[in-house]
């Protein structure tokens, strides 16, 4: 049996690991990885040789540097000496983790990409920090002590109200950070009280993220998992590729957006963790790159994990290359699905239909599109899973540079010197304030409405192929008894409507209506809990009203 075939033989027999476990992993397993994403993966027509790659060029690839200055305001100069410091600052992070011990608390960049912090919990461990060429910060709690108080909050998961949006590890302030709904501070409070930790190591953050799994049922995307949902390839392995765990289900098939029959989804953990993989064909060859939706491919050299305050960039077909920082590592996120641990976040857009695409700090993979909140328009923060752990759990071996078929010569190794700092950008001064829109009145329901008898009503318009949450994107408390929900919709359009309570840490669909119009009821005998509608439109658009009562 050959390498690709052992490999792939392993993963079923692989069992799951713990929270603490699997942070583990992804913080102390360095692989020398690249990506790949559909552009790369095309099956090799019969008779002719696989796609090959060009031959890497010194220094960054030139579509990394150009996302960055567009990204975050550099010119090129200052986006390439960033790009060196932080290739230093992964190193040397590697190497600091391992040498303090217990009085290693986290590591950062400044906002400006130049100097490396490192938290310590003593002096002795900040001068070897200092002989290393980076800043120590005196901070209470290790980086351990910081990942049990999150770990107590993730044993509490599924008692979380749809109020919390998630919480992570801050290491720059030494405390973890619990993000939640404006106005719902105090409740959030009591949660956090529940699960044990610390206050004082606990702060709770008002915020109006609401993440969602970045998947698109509805188009254009690189792959396509059986016939009907889209997502983005993520990182080339033997044998196949990695990419997130909620775009499909083992056993689910997987093929081109033009219907080439492409693998099965061998392996996949979602909530909990968020990393799937498919088992290509033959017919397929992957490759050690990623696409870089600009005509080309950018290699990888390796996957070394960047620490907090790296510049990074996604790369997804829906919005293609998209650059920002950092934020924190080992974060949790509530989704409506369920939760997920060990997750890395970020402040770099993606929308709908890049789940699943690949992260690069420098020429380091880091991992593949989890989800977010927001879009490339507005802006937001987008989550990803940890490539490192995804390789570990499932025995995977990636293709690299090193290893592909179009590896070029070794490099020499990295000089240990930190690079010198570069002055960061002229300070430019902030668009003049405006004032906000005023605010306008929601459509009114339409005379002679069959839901005008319900006391609680919302009129709204609803796009083609979408769907909107009801009322205004969050949800009701509502006592034991019978729901009755009423869909008023446009005339020759087909509207579904659908009840979902918050169960378990998720939102779990309890009632749905969808016949073959835009108007529809909803009868429902439940107990006390929170609740929400969901009004979908499966074919055509137009004004609706949502009548609700509890009888």
């Amino acid at each position: 049996m050959d390498r690709a075939r052992a490999t792939r033989s392993r993963r079923g027999t692989v069992s799951r690991r713990s929270t603490a476990q699997r942070r583990g992993i992804a913080i102390g397993v360095t692989v020398a990885t690249v990506a790949g994403l559909a552009a790369v993966t095309w099956p090799a027509l019969a008779g002719e040789d696989p796609p090959r790659s060009e031959p890497t060029p010194a220094g960054p690839a030139r579509q990394l540097v150009d996302a960055l200055r567009r990204d975050l305001s550099l010119t090129e100069a200052q986006a390439r000496a960033r790009l060196d410091r932080e290739q230093w600052a992964r190193g040397t992070t590697q190497r600091l983790r391992t040498e303090l011990g217990a009085g290693y608390g986290g590591t950062w960049l400044a906002a400006d990409g130049n100097q490396l912090m490192v938290a310590v919990t003593d002096q002795a461990a900040a001068a070897r920090v200092r002989a290393a060429g980076a800043e120590p910060k005196l901070v209470t709690r290790n980086a351990r002590q910081l990942d049990m108080v999150k770990a107590s909050l993730d044993r509490i998961a599924d008692d979380a109200t749809p109020d919390v949006a998630g919480w992570y590890v801050d290491v720059s302030n030494n405390r973890v950070v619990v993000r939640a709904q404006p106005g719902t501070e105090a409740a959030v409070r009591r949660f956090v009280q529940a699960s044990g930790a610390p206050a004082k190591a606990v702060e709770v953050v008002a915020s109006a993220e609401a993440p969602v799994p970045l998947i698109d049922v509805r188009g254009g995307d690189p792959y396509v998992i059986d016939d009907r949902a889209r997502c983005s390839i993520g990182f080339s392995v033997v044998g196949g590729f990695v990419t997130a765990g909620h775009c499909g289900a083992p056993g689910a098939t997987t093929s081109s957006p033009d219907g080439v029959a492409q693998g099965v989804v061998s392996a996949s953990s979602f909530p909990g963790d968020d990393w799937g993989v498919v088992e290509t064909n033959d017919d397929w060859v992957p490759q050690p790159v990623v696409n870089d939706f600009d005509g080309g491919t950018i290699a990888v050299a390796g996957g070394q994990e960047a620490p907090v305050g790296s510049s990074i960039c996604r790369f997804g077909a829906t919005t293609g290359a998209r650059c920002g920082v950092v934020e924190a590592l080992n974060a949790t996120v509530v989704y409506p699905e369920g939760t997920v641990t060990g997750l890395t976040r970020t402040n770099v857009c993606a929308e709908p239909g890049d789940s699943g695409g690949s992260w690069m700090s420098g020429d380091q993979a880091q991992g593949v599109t989890s989800g977010g909140s927001g879009d490339c328009t507005v802006g937001g923060i987008t989550f990803f899973q940890p490539l490192t752990e995804i390789l570990e759990v499932n025995q995977l071996t990636l293709v690299t540079t090193a290893n592909g078929p179009t590896a070029p010569p070794a490099d020499p190794p990295a000089t240990t010197d930190p690079p010198a700092a570069t002055e960061p950008p002229a300070a430019t001064e902030p668009p003049a304030a405006t004032e906000p829109p005023g605010a306008t009145e929601p459509p009114s329901p339409p005379p002679g409405s069959e839901c005008a008898e319900h006391k609680a009503l919302k009129a709204a318009t609803l796009a083609a192929g979408r769907r909107q949450v009801q009322p205004a994107g969050r949800y009701f408390r509502a006592g034991h008894g019978r729901q009755v929900g009423c869909l008023d919709g446009p005339s020759g359009a087909n509207f579904d409507l659908v009840l979902q309570r918050w169960s378990r840490g998720a939102w779990r669909t309890v009632a749905v209506s969808a016949g073959p119009t835009a108007d529809e009821q909803i009868s429902y005998s439940g107990s006390a809990g929170f609740y929400r509608y969901r009004v979908e439109s499966r074919r055509g658009s137009g004004t609706y009203t949502l009548g609700s009562s509890l009888r």
